[in-house]
């Protein structure tokens, strides 16, 4: 076993494996760069570099540490051919599978023709003339890279040029290859995926499946171990599908085969391979009791794989859910800020936050994983369930509440889940906020006495009166009244951060503004109706109208792109374009107004 290994990785990911390496007594080293700290401090040494995605900086922090191995983690450099290449022409490690799988599987055309040939089976598509595609509805997908981005659902060929040209723009910027293949949608499909282990001797097992049917945008949001559609029967056979699928290409330490499923007939066809660990990784671990990073580390360093497939027991139901800095209610566009305040639960969390922290747009939004074990799924759920609940996350809006929603629902509790049942049965739009959550915050902004003098205070308190909550507040974009105190006695966690505050109560967290008077309101901010702002903090990557164009409401201006998402913003209103205040490549934050329809008389 080794003595020293580097991880590769930033947050949550290398505190995974740094925890594991510290159980093992193997000396961790950790990469960071410039202010992004939070996850060196647990590791025994730290190396800063320039950027995590530059091989050549994280082998020579290897070889200046005295490293044996790299771990990559998940994401970067984890699937890279050429720095896994890199680190055997340095005789250093990778904890992962050799160049030549990486190669093989990375590119999900020649991924697709090679399993086939291996006989498992495979969804119809095309990867050349994509344009000329008529089997709709199809789905397109970059062929370098997973993750959900870049996927696009194309219902008609008159969707198709433009669905491609977003596609390769994303898969560009995602992957550095804007190639893309094509592939006939599959209806009511489930999302479902086998781990696989193989050692270097020619042991290959699997551990059973990964639910990971419940998405957004192709993005995975909650997994579940294992899937509530599976028989004994036919989890055995994908397993031995996903086996073959691994010995095709002579595949090395953990990876995951993806299978979707239609959802009636319960066929199943190939994805893809991520040759690599799984953000969902926990959910097998605590299904069987084996740590995968462990076994990552044993495979790596020669050893056999220490048990054989009759071994693999599934006990008990295990859910995880992903906490990402996200707004649901506005599409789930990624959030911005500095933690304030943070409360984990008391279950497995796997998580790179801390207060003090800044959530940016520079990588991706995913904040923690919370992951509950139980001897039941119902049990699990519920569990679940209760630790999102208690969790406090104030300074950036999260999606935690939709989560608790997600769970709940009648469907997902029943285990009759599909890719498309978020987007199409949960409404994400956030409930009326509760009067004795605007008491309680009006109660924190409004000014306190400096003395004992009872006329000492700001707000007009009279001596025999309780002091009045006169503050106008103001709970995404409107402007209310708080009411006066109920009498009842609630628990409140809160941060606050100039004019804002932050609340969490009862599962939920709400962001809400003392109201400014609207003489002391930016001319921006009175634009009405004709205001075209930014939904999201990021880049402009595409203007589609120039200044004095005559514009027809819905029409597209701009296209937005943060943390590898693209969002096109439209015009609110017929009519002309008077202002346009960016060009493509420009920063711009969330609200800011990036251009001004005067409507039509």
């Amino acid at each position: 076993m080794f003595d020293t290994v580097l991880v590769a990785n930033r947050g949550e990911i290398a505190l995974r494996v740094i925890a594991t390496l510290r159980r093992l007594g193997i000396r961790s080293v950790a990469v960071h760069t410039e202010g992004d700290t939070t996850h060196a401090g647990a590791a025994d040494l730290a190396v800063e570099i320039g950027s995590y995605l530059d091989a050549a900086e994280v082998v020579e922090a290897a070889r200046k540490t005295g490293a044996q191995a790299i771990h990559p983690g998940y994401g970067f450099l984890s699937e890279n051919t050429g720095f896994a290449a890199a680190c055997h022409d340095h005789g250093i490690v990778f904890v992962g599978p050799p160049a030549g799988a990486i190669e093989a599987m990375g590119d999900k055309i020649r991924a697709k023709e090679t399993v086939a040939a291996a006989g498992v089976p495979v969804v119809p598509g095309a990867s050349a003339n994509l344009a000329d595609f008529r089997d709709f509805p199809a789905l397109i997908k970059p062929s370098a890279g997973g993750g959900g981005k870049g996927m696009v659902l194309v219902r008609s060929k008159e969707e198709l040029p433009d669905a491609l040209a977003s596609a390769a723009r994303t898969a560009l910027a995602a992957f550095g290859d804007g190639t893309l293949l094509i592939e006939r949608y599959v209806e009511s499909p489930r999302h479902i995926e086998i781990q696989v282990l193989a050692d270097s001797h020619g042991n290959v097992i699997h551990l059973g499946e990964r639910e990971c049917s419940l998405q957004r945008r192709h993005q995975k949001i909650v997994e579940e171990a294992p899937s509530p559609l599976l028989d004994e029967a036919t989890r055995a056979k994908m397993g031995a599908a996903a086996v073959e699928a691994a010995r095709s290409v002579g595949y090395v330490n953990a990876g995951t085969i993806e299978f979707i499923v239609h959802g009636a007939t319960g066929e199943f066809f190939f994805m893809e391979m991520n040759t690599r660990l799984q953000v969902e990784h926990p959910v097998t671990e605590l299904v069987t009791g084996l740590d995968l990073v462990e076994l990552q580390l044993r495979v790596a360093a020669g050893e056999r794989l220490p048990l054989e497939q009759d071994d693999v027991e599934l006990k008990g139901h295990a859910v995880e859910a992903r906490v990402y800095a996200e707004d649901p209610a506005r599409g789930f566009l990624p959030s911005t800020g500095t933690i304030l305040r943070y409360e984990p639960p008391g279950i497995r969390f796997d998580s790179g936050v801390a207060e003090g922290a800044v959530v940016g747009t520079g990588y991706d939004p995913m904040l923690a994983k919370a992951v509950a074990w139980a001897p039941t799924r119902k049990e699990a759920l519920a569990r679940l369930d209760s630790a999102l609940r208690d969790t406090v996350i104030l300074g950036v809006t999260t999606n935690l509440a939709f989560l608790q929603k997600l769970l709940r629902h009648e469907k997902v509790q029943r285990g009759v889940l599909d890719t498309g049942l978020v987007e199409r049965e949960l409404d994400p739009a956030e409930p009326e906020v509760p009067g004795h959550v605007l008491t309680e915050a009006a109660r924190v902004f409004t000014p306190v006495a400096a003395s004992d003098d009872p006329w000492d205070v700001p707000d007009g308190w009279r001596l025999g009166r309780r002091r009045p909550l006169t503050h106008l507040l103001e709970v995404h974009g409107e402007i209310v009244e708080a009411p006066e105190p109920d009498g009842v006695t609630r628990r409140f966690t809160s941060a606050r951060d100039g004019d804002t505050l932050w609340l969490h109560a009862e599962g939920r967290t709400y962001r809400i503004t003392r109201h400014e008077p609207i003489e002391e309101r930016s001319a921006a901010a009175q634009a009405g109706d004709g205001a075209v702002r930014s939904p999201m903090p990021g880049t402009v990557l595409v203007v589609k109208a120039a200044q004095g164009d005559e514009v027809a409401e819905g029409q597209p201006l701009l296209i937005v792109e943060a943390m590898k998402m693209e969002h096109t913003v439209t015009a609110p209103v017929a009519g002309t374009l008077t202002t346009l205040g960016v060009r493509a490549g420009q920063q711009v934050a969330l609200d800011e107004v990036l251009a001004i329809v005067e409507a039509a008389p």
